[in-house]
């Protein structure tokens, strides 16, 4: 195969229509109501697709991003783009991107508090979408992650997975609430909710893993090629036209769960570019979203660790 061959398989674009500055603090244990003191903190680009091309980018993979980006306090973000080798194909919007604190406990527990976008408006929609579809020319995966900011409706996000699909390519779609139940609606190639966000989607508690299994072959009746579910600490399941496959990470030592759930997307991904097989793939991909939460941020310094972990990865 030639490398012209090899490059162009392993290219991919990220879309972040949401994006944020992620204020980290770390602290002994969280108590409402009083004053709370950071012992450490950090600030730095995120937002969810975002974190799925810096982990792609580092793997090895030829990423494009995109979405809409406050023009107001870009800095961070190009920096990133620049420092990590993605291209930015980013339509800045007037405003500040909006920023997300996450207050992450010592025993590994997550606060979020998210702040509203930036509003968009009709042009800048516009020039989005524009952006979507010229990338559609020379790309065929693409992952659209995280919230919809101000001014882009569920229906509107939904309608361009749906285009998309119909051009032929293959949508991993990564949201939560209304979002997600519009856009499954338009049968991306792939989602990934964890078992709330299913749960929520079902309106329905869910108690066990035969549950989790029945609600999740409601999406896949819907069209939905590979339906993949996080369970955090006890692992994947994934359903695609195989059947089931369910995977189990070694236990790790926990410092954030913060971004893990974006890197197993990334890893599902990196090994749909790599063609591997569907065993392969999901070892990998658990592998490396057990090896997130052992670090601060999100990236991969250190291939070799995971490896390690995925030598421990339990499929059932």
């Amino acid at each position: 195969m030639s490398e012209t061959v090899i490059k162009q398989s392993l290219k991919v674009v990220a879309v972040t229509l949401n994006p944020a500055l992620d204020l980290t603090g770390h602290l002994s244990s969280l108590t409402a109501g009083t004053v709370n003191v950071v012992d450490s903190g950090s600030l730095h680009p995120a937002g969810k697709g975002v974190n799925v091309a810096k982990v792609l980018a580092e793997l090895g993979a030829e990423v494009t991003v995109t979405g809409l980006l406050g023009s107001e306090n870009q800095d961070g973000f190009c920096q990133l783009f620049e420092q990590i080798g993605v291209t930015d194909k980013f339509v800045r919007v007037a405003g500040a991107t909006r920023i997300n604190v996450k207050l992450v406990e010592q025993d590994g527990r997550v606060s979020d508090i998210n702040f509203p976008g930036v509003e968009v408006n009709a042009t800048d929609i516009a020039k989005f979408e524009a952006t979507l579809f010229e990338l559609a020319n020379s790309h065929d995966v693409f992952v659209i992650a995280g919230s919809l900011p101000r001014g882009i409706s569920t229906q509107q996000c939904a309608k361009w997975i749906e285009q998309l699909q119909q051009q032929g390519k293959q949508v991993l779609f990564d949201s939560s609430k209304a979002a997600f139940a519009e856009g499954v609606d338009a049968k991306p190639w792939l989602v990934k909710p964890n078992d709330e966000e299913l749960a929520d989607w079902a309106k329905c508690e869910l108690h066990n893993d035969d549950e989790i299994i029945e609600v999740a072959e409601q999406l896949a009746t819907k069209g939905i090629e590979n339906v993949v579910v996080s369970l955090g600490a006890k692992g994947v399941m994934w359903r695609n036209h195989e059947g089931w496959l369910r995977a189990e990470p070694p236990k790790m030592t926990v410092v954030s769960t913060v971004g893990a759930g974006d890197t197993l997307v990334a890893g599902m991904c990196w090994g749909h570019l790599q063609h591997w097989t569907k065993s392969e793939t999901l070892r990998f991909a658990t592998a490396l979203s057990a090896y997130a939460v052992t670090q601060v941020g999100v990236g991969v310094d250190d291939i070799s660790a995971v490896k390690a972990i995925e030598d421990n990865v339990q499929l059932s």
